[in-house]
């Protein structure tokens, strides 16, 4: 199924380890790295961490119905609770509590409002009643909880999937930047860290956040709990953008194609909305149960890949994607890699092909978001694994080039070989001298792919 999957479109596996063990994920990984070896092509592993569940105790009676303008106490007294109370096993929202702070249970079927505070316990109104069950969940658009986002049970499963040699780490409930910086100390480069925009905190500080993640996932589904759902179309175009103009991957996702969870094809609405965030230009988009628990996981991949292709070939999504372009910062690296784009386009050339140690030279260069093909040649698997998540890259291994002519030779060769290019064209190759040296992109070359490219590939 992994290899159907891929075949159909699929460039990044995801593993909930909310719903996974460590034997189980070291299992996934082991399958994901069989089918790469077989297909002879990289393939990136995301390992979503849980982060911290909170949720409310028990009641005496399994459930009560709470109705409208009813007051509701929530505390730290184990005791299962009645219609007038409820156990908080959370202390530390309990201090952070304020009068006027929104408390959502359950996915925000019910909605209280605090009106007192008293460290350990909080007098609430219910501004919208419903039934509520035992250990459902609480949502605090509100409050910023002084809680790392990384439970003891997160960072066992970051560690075990380091072991693993995971490629990317999903960080949930990302509140503040100092969540970030926390699991890139523990991730040490062995895996890159995406953060998880699902917070209003988060929104609060989103560019000190973007600044300091490797990616950004636009977490539609807790988004829209926690914030008006009106709201989160605009923020995932505020996210989006802000993430393209620092060249950093982003993934839209949350109920992409929701119906094909149990029907054959999307509803037309799925369609826009897959297509508007390729239109807006995010790296990904990223299908959940559809794939996951779905009758149809083949079907909406292959959904997802022809809308993806159907929008890039509009010449309305390259007016989209050109005025979003921002100015190249003043370096080597960013001089190089707008100067390729426009090279490219100008020259009219098969591809660009860019030599890549550890990623940094093709993640700048997808982020020009060139109208030609874009590979990055890399003798590190886990920088071609990485950049399996970028826009438009076709990462390929290969040992590092000995020198100039070496490096010109094979790249027009790989060019030819994946079917970039053909004899007689042109391709653009970027490179950093001394090879080998992480972020020193300062070399650019035009080669005519010839007959002996073809002979050797």
């Amino acid at each position: 199924m992994i290899a159907k999957l891929f075949s159909a479109g699929a460039d990044v596996f995801r593993i909930n380890m909310s719903h996974t063990s460590h034997d189980r994920m070291r299992e996934m990984v082991g399958m994901i790295r069989d089918v790469e070896k077989e297909c002879g092509r990289p393939i990136g592993i995301l390992v979503d961490l849980q982060g911290p569940k909170l949720r409310i105790g028990e009641f005496a009676e399994g459930s009560v119905q709470l109705v409208n303008g009813a007051s509701f106490v929530l505390d730290s007294d184990p005791t299962p609770g009645d219609v007038g109370r409820v156990q908080l096993p959370h202390p530390e929202i309990l201090s952070a509590l304020r009068p006027g702070h929104t408390l959502l249970l359950d996915d925000g079927k019910v909605r209280l409002k605090t009106t007192e505070c008293m460290g350990t316990r909080a007098v609430t109104e219910v501004l919208i009643g419903g039934k509520m069950s035992n250990r459902k969940g609480v949502s605090l658009p509100d409050t910023e909880i002084p809680v790392s986002a990384m439970t003891a049970k997160d960072r066992g499963d970051l560690d075990a999937a380091l072991e693993t040699g995971v490629d990317w780490i999903a960080l949930s409930f990302v509140q503040r930047p100092e969540d970030v910086t926390e699991a890139r100390k523990i991730a040490r480069g062995r895996a890159l860290i995406m953060s998880k925009i699902e917070k209003p905190q988060a929104i609060q500080r989103l560019e000190e956040i973007i600044e300091v993640s490797d990616a950004l996932m636009v977490a539609r589904g807790d988004l829209g709990v926690e914030l008006p759902l009106e709201k989160v179309p605009g923020l995932q175009k505020r996210i989006v953008r802000g993430a393209r103009k620092l060249g950093k991957p982003v993934i839209v996702a949350t109920q992409m194609l929701e119906s094909m969870i149990s029907i054959p094809v999307p509803t037309r609405a799925e369609v826009s909305d897959v297509a508007t965030a390729v239109y807006e230009g995010a790296d990904a988009v990223m299908l959940s149960a559809e794939s996951a628990s779905g009758a149809y996981p083949i079907e909406a991949v292959a959904t997802m890949n022809r809308i993806a292709e159907e929008v890039e070939r509009d010449a309305l999504h390259r007016t989209i994607i050109n005025a979003q372009r921002n100015e190249p910062e003043q370096t080597g690296a960013d001089a190089i890699a707008a100067a390729a784009r426009t090279v490219s386009e100008t020259l009219d050339l098969a591809a660009l092909i860019a030599w890549t140690a550890s990623g940094a030279t093709g993640l700048r260069i997808a982020r020009e978001r060139a109208e030609k093909p874009l590979l990055t040649l890399s003798p590190n698997i886990s920088t071609g694994r990485r950049l399996a998540l970028v826009w438009g890259v076709h990462a390929v291994l290969t040992e590092d080039a000995k020198d100039v002519n070496d490096m010109v030779e094979r790249g027009c060769r790989h060019a030819y070989k994946d079917g970039f290019a053909r004899p007689g064209q042109r391709v653009l190759i970027v490179a950093g001298v001394p090879f080998g040296t992480p972020g020193a992109t300062n070399m650019m070359r035009i080669a005519f792919v010839g007959t002996d490219d073809i002979e050797g590939a």
